[in-house]
């Protein structure tokens, strides 16, 4: 049957075919809109899948807070230009929203379809690469962090004694400051507690045979040792680090400093930390 112009174009503007697909599709379905854009996912579907081996090296990361509950996302793609498709980061936004609202840690059958679909239309692999929740009490703070483009984004959970003190602006404060840190140096653990035991045995052995060449007594390599051990943990562990916002105090002394000043609880307890392309 003969198919217009017009048909062919709605079934464009709502599915992101081409102009020659969205014409035979309605065409095999006899002019029928349902069941020509039914043939076109399927269609779709199935290049998705012959894309599905390409490197997916680029992406955006989304994050989304909603009281107590949060979470962060890298979602996948071919290129940086999808990345910032207007598209893409709707999609993004919204999968999310979705999967922190319902405690979800992995997608739905029907999620990974959407995704799939999404992918068929901006003809590109997209996938979910990283997923991370954090939730908290009432008494805890959690807020994020974008850096750029969604190349960078953060989650940081301040914990404190009370709802009033998670509130208090100086503390808000604190927690934004605390995501910027992060996003800036991209610590790999929390604190010293969070550290693989076999990572930082191997770690101790190294520092000791370096100590041990320099032909010290046991009692000053064991004294050196120690000490490139802590050097090494203040590097990788957040709480640990130098404060971006004063160098001279660590995260968590700077966490302690405002609570003495405005008399609560105010602890770092978790963190989130993702980038695209790592």
């Amino acid at each position: 049957m003969a198919v217009s112009p017009q048909d062919v174009k709605k079934l464009r503007d709502a599915t992101g075919a081409g102009f020659g697909d969205c014409k035979k599709a309605l065409t095999e379905a006899n002019g029928d809109f349902a069941s020509a854009e039914k043939i076109l996912k399927e269609m779709g579907l199935a290049s998705a899948a012959k894309r599905s081996g390409r490197e997916a090296n680029e992406g955006r990361i989304f994050t989304y807070v909603e009281g107590s509950k949060a979470g962060v996302m890298n979602l996948s793609c071919e290129t940086d230009f999808v990345a910032k498709n207007e598209d893409f980061v709707q999609a993004g936004q919204a999968l999310l929203k979705e999967l922190v609202d319902n405690n979800q840690t992995a997608l739905t059958e029907e999620q990974e379809t959407k995704t799939k679909e999404l992918g068929a239309k901006i003809k590109e692999n997209i996938s979910v690469k990283e997923l991370a929740l954090l939730t908290g009490t009432s008494s805890d703070l959690i807020v994020d962090y974008i850096h750029g483009d969604g190349r960078i984004g953060v989650l940081v959970k301040i914990s404190t004694d009370s709802e009033a003190t998670a509130s208090n602006d100086k503390v808000r404060e604190y927690a934004f400051d605390c995501a910027l840190h992060a996003a800036a140096f991209s610590p790999l653990y929390l604190n010293s507690e969070a550290v693989d035991p076999a990572y930082l045995k191997e770690q101790e052995e190294i520092f000791t045979t370096q100590a041990a060449n320099l032909g010290k007594p046991d009692n000053v390599v064991a004294g050196i040792v120690k000490g490139k051990l802590n050097k090494h943990l203040s590097q990788i562990c957040f709480v640990d680090q130098p404060f971006v916002k004063n160098d001279k105090l660590s995260v968590a002394k700077a966490g302690q400093e405002i609570a003495k000043e405005i008399g609560g609880k105010v602890e770092l307890t978790g963190f989130v930390y993702f980038a695209v392309g790592q």
